[in-house]
Formats: structure tokens, C-alpha cells, sequence
């Protein structure tokens, strides 16, 4: 698109779910927002011809037309074949093109960073990983500069120039969670005057976005995961720190400081070896990090964690006392969810093997039954589809979602130019 002003942050929420976002407009100065209207649709149904196009927004048939030949002229949509067989002319589907757009996403984790490259369909492109013990800012930025370089190489001068921006998901006040992190205090410190946006700026010269990782992780799986079945859903995510994200009318809602669906941060009661109640957050009863300790004060390797999120069946009985106690801290959290929002589902993903993800579900969900539920409507307790990339690849979908989603304050920059 030639012009697409960039609205701050997660402001700019994927709202393909959302029926009120669906109708487009015929008055004058809405143009962005059409065009937004009409990507979205094509991104949510695959290749679409303009008569079904006009009749899913309301549009007329010449402005339909106008704003599909103004999206193919710009590259950002193709021709497919004719499609023969019904009634009339042929009609010709447009369909995304994957060079339309192209965007970065950086995910900085425990013990992980990871850089993905994707296009305009949101595939994958490039990907880079870099394991190590604690996050350290100096030699993350050096590994962010050498990644940007590798993940970009292959793209063509023309491409490049299609890069919308890259999006990074962080863990919120990563320098308070020493004992979880294992870093030195002086690494952690680093933390509180380290400027992620300003350096990835400097070092990628591109526009950056920043949310909370697990928030990331959220819009990824509205986008190419399960999300798009469910109008309200809350979100869970098992990274090092267990996280979340919120969905509302189809759209991700970060709050007001980004910050929403910090399910790792609620208080969760539990007895104590002693027998006495105490209330520590859910991040401190139910993280993947709790599994690392686990392994370790049993003599085993913990870092096939990280190293082969895929593969965890040498982890026996630990594994499975992991599973258990996550599920019984995290049902309670599920159910007071639901007893602020009535959300459809729950979606629950991970940084681990697709059957950890299947058989930690089932358990919250068993949990969540035995618990006093009178008065909330149920929601269903659902597996994730994106899994370890969600994080990065939820970052990557951060300037895609600001740069092309139909969101109601670009119809107020456009009347307001």
C-alpha cells in the first residue's frame, strides 16, 4: 500500500473475528480502512473474488473493484486462475502475495533468543536461534546484529524495501526475577537501563514495536493458530515464565501499559510443606524453569528443555509431577478468568512437545472440574496450535497487525489529515 500511517504499539489489534469490524464503507476518507478491510478478509478465506468481497463488506462493486485493482497494483494482492463452473462470467480470485510485506520478530527469552523472518501469509522466511545460560545485553545486541544481516541475506533489493518494521517480545522486568533467571545481579541490573527498542532501532534501522512476550504469543495464535474460532478467549503461555494474553470481539487487547493478561503475576493459593496457606504467583507454582529445577536437583540434564523443545520423554516421572503440579496451580487461574470475562475458551500453548501440550491440558481441564464454578458460564479449555514459535513468531506479526489490520483509529488519523 503506498501510504499506511503506523498506530502505536498493539493499538493496531488483529479484528478479523470481531462482526462489527467486517462492513466497510462507501463515504469519502476511509480509503486505508478498506484496503485494511479488505487484506483481512482475504488473510481470514484464502483467494476471494470481488463479488464475494463486495457482498462481505457492504461495499459496491465498483468501489470493491477500485480497492482490489489499487491492492494488485501495489503488490500486495495476485491474480489466481479463473474459477469456472458457476453461474455467469468466471470469477478471478485475488489472493495475498507473499512479498507483499515482509517483517521481523525478535523474541528474547530465559534462556533463548530468537529472530524469525516472515512474509505477507506470515511464513517463515528465516529463522536463528541463540541458547544461553542468562540474557546478557552486550552480547545480545552483537548476536542481534549478526542475525539481522543472516536473516535478511537472501531477500532481493525490492524486497527489502518491503520490510515494515520488527517486533519484540520480552518478558516484562526481566531484572526482578533473579533466583528465576540465574544470572549474576550486576547482568540483571543491566536490564533496568538496557533500551531494547532504541538498540534493535539502531541496529536494524527499521520502525520497532515491543509488547510482553506472552502477549505476542497471543496474537500469534489469533492469527495462525486456533484464535480466529473464538470472539472472547484468554490465553496462556508456558515459556520459561508461564504468561498470557487477552482476546476481545476478535481482537488482542493489550491494556492500557500492554501489560493485560499477565496471568503469570496472579497470586494462587496453596499450603506450604508445613501446612501453612501461603499465596505466591502462578509464575512461581506452574513455569517450565520449575521443570528445570526439578531435573537438576535430580541429577539430569535440563537442557534438552531449550535445546530440543521436542523432545521430552526422557524426563519420566519428573515430566509427569511437572504436569501435575502446573495443572492444579493454573485451573484455579482459569476459573477466575472466567469469572471476570465470560470467555468462550481458554487456550493453553507452550514451549514444549505437542503431547506435554495434550496431556497438560486434559489435566487443567480435569482440575478445573473439581472446582465450585456455580454462577460462571463454562469455557472450553482448548490446546494451542503454534507452539515453542509462537513468541517470535507473534513479534513478527506486531508490524503486520499495525501496518494492515482494520482497526477503527485509522478511520480517525485519515478523517483527521
Amino acid at each position: 500500500m503506498a501510504d499506511h500511517p503506523q498506530e502505536s504499539g498493539l493499538e493496531a489489534t488483529f479484528s478479523l473475528g470481531a462482526s462489527d469490524a467486517s462492513r466497510g464503507t462507501n463515504q469519502s476518507g476511509v480509503r486505508l480502512y478498506n484496503e485494511r478491510l479488505v487484506l483481512s478478509l482475504v488473510r481470514r478465506h484464502g483467494p476471494l473474488p470481488k463479488a464475494d468481497i463486495a457482498r462481505m463488506t457492504g461495499l459496491s462493486a465498483m468501489t470493491t473493484t477500485t480497492i482490489m485493482n489499487r491492492l494488485e497494483s501495489e503488490g500486495m494482492l495476485v491474480r489466481q486462475e479463473k474459477q469456472r463452473g458457476r453461474v455467469g462470467q468466471p470469477s478471478v480470485p485475488h489472493a495475498l502475495n507473499p512479498d507483499g510485506a515482509f517483517s521481523l520478530g525478535l523474541k528474547i527469552g530465559r534462556r533463548s533468543a530468537e529472530l524469525v523472518l516472515v512474509d505477507f501469509v506470515g511464513k517463515v522466511r528465516a529463522r536463528l536461534r541463540e541458547i544461553y545460560r542468562y540474557p546478557d545485553p552486550p552480547a545480545l545486541t552483537a548476536w542481534i546484529e549478526t542475525a539481522l544481516g543472516r536473516a535478511t541475506g537472501e531477500l532481493t533489493p525490492a524486497q527489502r524495501r518491503r520490510i515494515l518494521g520488527i517486533g519484540v517480545a520480552a518478558p516484562f522486568e526481566l531484572w526482578n526475577w533473579e533466583a528465576e533467571v540465574g544470572a549474576p545481579r550486576a547482568v540483571l541490573d543491566a536490564w533496568r537501563s538496557f533500551d531494547v527498542k532504541a538498540q534493535v532501532a539502531r541496529i536494524s534501522g527499521l520502525d520497532v514495536q515491543v509488547c510482553n512476550d506472552a502477549t505476542a504469543a497471543c496474537g500469534a495464535e489469533l492469527m495462525v493458530g486456533r484464535g480466529g474460532r473464538y470472539r472472547d478467549f484468554a490465553y496462556v503461555f508456558f515459556g520459561s515464565f508461564v504468561g498470557g494474553g487477552v482476546v476481545l470481539n476478535g481482537q488482542l487487547y493489550p491494556g492500557g501499559s500492554g501489560n493485560a493478561g499477565a496471568l503469570g503475576s496472579m497470586p494462587v493459593a496453596r499450603l506450604d510443606p508445613r501446612g501453612a496457606l501461603v499465596r505466591p504467583q502462578l509464575l512461581r507454582q506452574a513455569s517450565i524453569y520449575l521443570l528445570e529445577k526439578r531435573l537438576l536437583a535430580a541429577g539430569i540434564d535440563p537442557s534438552p528443555i531449550w535445546t530440543r523443545p521436542s523432545e521430552w520423554a526422557e524426563f519420566g516421572p519428573h515430566l509427569d509431577a511437572w504436569i501435575d503440579e502446573a495443572a492444579k496451580a493454573l485451573a484455579p487461574a482459569v476459573i477466575a478468568c472466567t469469572a471476570v470475562i465470560d470467555f468462550q475458551a481458554v487456550i493453553i500453548d507452550g514451549a514444549f512437545p505437542d503431547a506435554v501440550r495434550r496431556r497438560l491440558v486434559a489435566a487443567v481441564a480435569t482440575e478445573a472440574e473439581t472446582l465450585d464454578r456455580e454462577g460462571l458460564t463454562p469455557a472450553a479449555i482448548v490446546e494451542g496450535a503454534v507452539g515453542p514459535d509462537a513468541r517470535a513468531l507473534g513479534a513478527a506479526m506486531l508490524p503486520l497487525l499495525s501496518g494492515f489490520a482494520p482497526h477503527r483509529d485509522v478511520l480517525l488519523k485519515e478523517t483527521r489529515a
